[in-house]
């Protein structure tokens, strides 16, 4: 099985570091080596069809800055050169317009390709569109780490649970707004809250996307249409972020023995994300950077699954049970 990787940032270099890791594992389970034929980066790309080096790859984007020596200025032209069964693409996620991701995952669809995503931006902008184009081409499309990272609930619900009426799923599905928060809990200032989450990584130079609410919502509308079955985008979902949350809202809520927490609602009817008072205890009363989501189901009743929302191979870790499902249907 060759693979191609369009994004190699963070998840990029953490699931070429899976690929080494589970090379044995993998060959074993399928009888072939699982090869990584081309990867690409923002500016350069590199394809050998005889496989690469997962390791040396990632040590070379960490000494340059490079995973490739060539440059490109069309990521489908580079595409179209690659000798690869699977598109993995974990590229920056642009929730305007979709981005370089959705041209990469367009293409590959169109050209029989199987593909599997954590971007978001794709799937909450034109999901329907790139399931249909899936489904004509015969083709396998998969994104369990595109909504909670390592957390399981994109699989969960439509596999594991494919006898029950789900009927709502309420989460914290970014972490960064979930750091933020905590630490107002403990009394600390929403600007000083979010300059030490910058300076832990947890959030980007411009946290807009996470501080808004925009990247749990891109979580809304693909939990939406792939679990319930809706037709929706990230347009469609009604957005408050956390901005506009004071320390007073904060202290009130503690009075009550409640915290404030960012929680993304969906059903076949709500598609939400705001701040809401969770009561202390409860399981999205949660604090750190974990995310977590309850599902209520008409069978089984509460559902409660949580894990790390972001990180090289916590985020990997989704992407290789994805491609282990691809594979496996592939070799039945």
């Amino acid at each position: 099985m060759r693979i191609f990787i369009c994004g190699f940032g963070t998840v990029g270099q953490g699931f070429a570091e899976v690929i080494a890791q589970r090379r044995e594992f993998l060959e074993e389970r399928y009888g072939c080596p699982v090869l990584i034929t081309g990867a690409m980066d923002s500016r350069t790309y590199v394809i050998d069809r005889d496989g690469l080096d997962p390791i040396a790859l990632v040590d070379r984007k960490k000494v340059t800055g490079r995973v490739g020596e060539d440059e490109y200025s069309d990521s489908v032209d580079v595409l179209e050169q690659a000798a690869y069964d699977i598109l993995v693409e974990v590229s920056p996620t642009d929730v305007k317009t979709g981005g370089a991701g959705l041209r990469n995952i367009t293409h590959a669809l169109e050209s029989g390709k199987d593909v599997i995503t954590v971007n978001k931006g794709p799937l909450a902008l034109k999901f329907h569109d790139l399931i249909t184009l899936a489904k004509r081409n015969r083709c396998k499309f998969r994104f369990e780490g595109s909504v909670g990272g390592a957390m399981p609930i994109i699989n969960l619900c439509r596999e594991n649970l494919r006898g029950e009426r789900i009927e709502s799923i309420r989460g914290i599905f970014n972490g960064t707004c979930n750091f933020i928060l905590s630490k107002m809990d403990k009394g600390q200032p929403f600007d000083q809250a979010l300059k030490e989450a910058q300076q832990m990584g947890y959030a980007e130079t411009d946290p807009t996307n996470d501080i808004e609410g925009y990247d749990s919502a891109c979580k809304v509308a693909i939990l939406a249409n792939s679990v319930f079955g809706r037709n929706v985008t990230f347009d469609d979902v009604r957005i408050t972020g956390i901005t506009g949350i004071t320390d007073e809202a904060i202290a009130l809520a503690a009075s009550r023995n409640m915290v404030i927490r960012l929680i993304g609602e969906v059903s076949e009817t709500k598609l939400e994300v705001g701040p809401r008072l969770v009561p202390r205890g409860h399981p999205l009363s949660i604090s750190g950077t974990l995310n977590t989501a309850q599902i209520i189901s008409d069978l089984a009743g509460p559902i409660t699954v949580s894990g790390r929302g972001a990180g090289r191979i916590e985020t990997a870790s989704a992407i290789l049970s994805d491609l282990i499902s691809i594979m496996d249907e592939r070799t039945e």
